[in-house]
């Protein structure tokens, strides 16, 4: 999952980034929607969203541009009002503007928008948009394996814009998304920095607030180059916390088994030595997030316990 897992602190002979290979340089950036598509994005949330789609649970919708007239250019707004769901749009053409909501009340202070394209996703471009101005997400045609974007739900909202086709009889765009409560800044900056070393208080934050926090060590690593992933097989001594069943008691016994996923351009490879592994679930799937050498955390920890600067406590022996 490309952004989904940032490499260790005292890592360094372990998990790095290794450089990009030589090219032609990267594609140009593509060409933002035609100002009349966006401006009938923008018209359809001043009118209160005529034209709205709403999903028949609140948390997926399925549809269909085949209902739009072929010389017309429509933007649709979904509204979808929920935890986690999908998003399947076939035959894509005109625009979404998808309007994901939690589903609680009063809303959590800190929400993290995630989202995975689904398998052969193509036809549309999408964007984070907010008051007119769009950041690109996902690319048409960008299949990327663990294409996992994430912002925080107060950077704006998705719009989905059909790529033009010549034929699209066989084009279905489509996503998973995840809304969930926690602190955008560690989680973000791992996904858009997913190699870089954490800082240590990068590391204090993530021991509060990760979905799985284990003391452990590499016992080994498989790579899979056709998706640009690693899998890294951990051998946990001390389980501090895990949201789900992600390490479970090893077979001979004297601790616990258990995997996480990271990019294969980190590096990572077996090696001695105990580690502090952090990192959240996406989509089904522990990534991987800080992970220090133990004894480097041990340090952090009392240099902040000492100015009263920790967040939360855990035992460090």
């Amino acid at each position: 999952m490309r952004g989904a897992a940032r490499a260790a602190r005292g890592l360094a002979g372990q998990l790095r980034a290794r450089p990009p290979a030589p090219g032609p340089g990267p594609p140009p950036p593509p060409a933002p929607p035609a100002a009349p598509l966006l401006l009938a994005a923008l018209l359809a949330v001043l009118l209160g969203g005529a034209g709205a789609q709403y999903s028949s649970d609140l948390c997926s919708w399925k549809g269909s541009g085949l209902t739009h007239e072929a010389h017309r250019k429509e933007v649709e707004q979904v509204y979808l009002r929920c935890s986690a769901g999908s998003v399947e749009w076939m035959y894509p053409t005109g625009a979404l503007i998808v309007n994901v909501r939690p589903n609680t009340f009063p809303p959590s202070r800190h929400l993290t928008l995630c989202i995975k394209p689904l398998k052969d996703s193509s036809g549309a471009n999408i964007y984070l948009e907010k008051t007119g101005e769009l950041k690109l997400l996902v690319r048409d045609g960008d299949r990327g394996p663990g294409q996992v974007r994430c912002f925080g739900f107060e950077q704006g909202g998705l719009f989905v814009e059909a790529a033009p086709q010549q034929d699209i009889s066989r084009r279905t765009t489509g996503f998973q998304y995840e809304l969930t409560s926690r602190h955008a800044e560690s989680d973000l900056h791992a996904l858009s920095a997913p190699c870089r070393p954490c800082s240590d208080a990068e590391v204090l934050l993530a021991v509060c607030t990760s979905d799985f926090v284990v003391r452990g060590s590499i016992q080994n690593v498989t790579h899979a180059p056709e998706q640009q992933e690693s899998t890294i097989h951990l051998r946990v001594s001390r389980l501090y916390r895990q949201k789900s069943r992600v390490f479970r008691p090893a077979p001979e016994g004297g601790g616990w088994r258990g995997r996480v996923a990271t990019l294969l351009e980190c590096g990572v490879r077996p090696g001695r030595g105990e580690f502090l592994f952090t990192g959240h679930m996406h989509f089904g799937e522990a990534r991987l997030g800080c992970a220090p050498r133990f004894k480097d955390f041990q340090r952090m920890y009392r240099d902040a316990e000492e100015r009263g600067l920790n967040p939360c406590e855990m035992g460090t022996d």
